[in-house]
């Protein structure tokens, strides 16, 4: 014992300087022994396969409304101040983490030491210290893992403090909704998570967090998006949001996976991803829809919020816990990726967006007014609810596709793109997953293999000298012909039975679009405004045709 004390290692493991006192700290335990710990504690059961199980109690997703920035000198004037990041007192914030810091001595808490960001150029240092040894478990899949050498010298810049068992009794004193929150000081680099022992709330609060810090301080553009490389070497990006397949599209048994979630784009033209692990949605999950998740999810994995059947497999079918189960597991889980998780010549950039309305085109190219444009409105749309007869779709729009993990206004983050697409040469092209042939409950979901098969022809190089015709509408410009799919198709005026019915409806979301971009206008370029649909309040559709 007398020689670890001596150990550089010791001297960085005081905890005191954080506030825990008398703690029974467990540093960086491998994931086998958090996963007996956490069964020893009746914290979680094992699948029949041995992966881990746990229940994130009463909050199964992140709580949106809870997420505060802390307003100070860094952030009052830089922050994008609103519904999505909602502003704490310094004061308030002191009083929390004093309260979680009283909360955790005494007790048996659970250290981890990792990084975020895999090019070395921009890694950071982050020290999670955890009340739950699942929460320690998951953090070990989610954020880069450090060699034995890089933990002997380790030095944090970033520490995320977990208290789920933490609620403040009198939230509405100290600024809060309810006595659970997630908190981000970019003056400290603390964040706080309070109440909530979901999962999630520790990833995409240091994801928030690099959101800032990369674009302000480094340059970097933050992307919510999977990518993936080629043999060739040349990167493909895939921005959307939940359910219109960034995960399932980056994962091509012909190119190698960078990561499935979040990314930076570096001035040198790397991209590279934040995490070292993934995060998926296992509802009605099968082999066949979605291999890689389905056969990473073995011991080293956590799912979560998942039903068991009686002999012991997991129904994916099942969502009377929640529509949101997951599963956390480490990237090496998956064969193919790339190694470390980044590569250089973003080539292509696909928004993916399910279109419910069934109008918008299975594919088309942006100008870079438009690649600004969707980026900001981030769109897709969700099917309305399950009862009975409710059918039409809604709308559905999270600016930059990523709107609840930004901190700055959505214009900087699109003019960030928009200056590297145009310096990089980039396509950028828009891709609907969603519906074709009529609106949701009319039309039919465009095949997966369709749009695979326009993802390749366009990896390929092979819409390069193809024609393209301009929606009268929207004003994208749609391909004539690609190779292994029905050209018919392409034009989605032409997939609908009714060609009055199609243009109300086009005409219905180009509303939507132009409605939701008010609140951008003011501080959006003419060259970004532009790249919106071409119809507006003003325009009749007879002025284009």
């Amino acid at each position: 014992m007398e020689t670890l004390l001596k150990d550089p290692i010791m001297k960085t493991r005081d905890l005191t300087k954080y506030g825990l006192k008398d703690t029974k700290a467990h540093w960086n335990l491998s994931p086998e022994e958090l996963q007996t710990i956490t069964l020893e504690k009746g914290m979680g059961k094992e699948a029949a396969n041995g992966t881990l199980a746990i229940n994130t109690g009463k909050f199964t997703g992140r709580s949106p409304q809870d997420r505060f920035l802390v307003k100070d000198n860094y952030t009052k004037d830089r922050v994008w101040w609103g519904k999505t990041n909602k502003a704490i007192s310094p004061e308030n914030f002191d009083y929390l983490q004093g309260e979680i810091e009283k909360y955790l001595s005494g007790k048996e808490i659970y250290v981890r030491d990792g990084f975020v960001g895999a090019d070395p150029e921009y890694k950071m240092g982050v020290r999670t210290v955890t009340e739950y040894p699942w929460s320690n478990m998951f953090v070990f899949n989610m954020f880069l893992r450090p060699t034995a050498e890089e933990l002997e010298n380790f030095e944090e810049e970033w520490l995320v403090l977990c208290a789920p068992g933490y609620e403040c009794p009198e939230p509405k004193k100290y600024g809060l909704r309810q006595g659970n929150f997630s908190i981000l000081n970019f003056t400290k680099k603390i964040a706080l998570v309070g109440g909530s022992a979901y999962t999630g709330e520790i990833k995409k609060g240091i994801f928030s967090a690099l959101n800032m810090i990369l674009t302000v301080d480094k340059n970097v553009l933050p992307m919510h998006c999977s990518a993936n490389v080629g043999e060739d070497g040349e990167t493909a990006i895939f921005f959307g949001l939940s359910g219109t397949g960034k995960t399932t599209l980056s994962a091509d048994p012909n190119r190698k996976l960078i990561g499935d979630d979040e990314h930076g784009w570096t001035a040198e033209n790397r991209i590279f991803n934040f995490e070292g692990g993934c995060y998926a949605k296992v509802i009605d999950l099968t082999e066949e829809k979605e291999p890689d998740i389905y056969r990473a999810i073995k011991p080293g994995a956590i799912l979560e919020n998942v039903i068991f059947k009686d002999n012991g497999e997991v129904d994916y079918m099942d969502s009377s816990i929640t529509q949101n189960t997951r599963v956390s597991y480490p990237i090496y889980h998956i064969d193919n990726i790339q190694q470390p998780s980044y590569a250089d010549n973003p080539k292509n950039i696909f928004f993916l967006t399910c279109d419910a309305f069934g109008v918008l085109p299975p594919v088309s190219k942006l100008t870079p007014g438009q690649a600004a444009y969707h980026f900001i409105s981030g769109y897709t749309a969700k099917v309305a609810g399950t009862e009975a007869g409710i059918t039409e779709p809604v709308p559905s729009f999270s600016a930059c596709f990523g709107e609840p993990f930004m901190p700055l206004h959505p214009t900087k983050y699109a003019e960030m793109l928009s200056s590297k697409m145009q310096e990089a040469g980039v396509n950028v092209w828009l891709l609907n997953t969603g519906w074709s042939g009529g609106p949701y409950g009319v039309g039919s979901r465009i095949k997966l293999k369709y749009t695979r098969a326009m993802i390749t022809a366009i990896l390929n190089g092979e819409l390069d000298n193809v024609d393209y015709e301009q929606h009268p509408i929207f004003g994208l410009y749609m391909p004539k012909y690609i190779p292994n799919v029905p050209s018919e198709m392409l034009d989605p005026m032409n997939t609908w039975l009714q060609k009055g019915a199609y243009i109300s409806k086009a005409i219905q979301l180009a509303h939507s679009f132009h409605l939701n971009f008010e609140k951008f206008a003011s501080e959006a370029s003419e060259q970004i405004i532009e790249g919106g649909p071409l119809i507006d309040e003003h325009h009749h559709l007879t002025d284009h045709v």
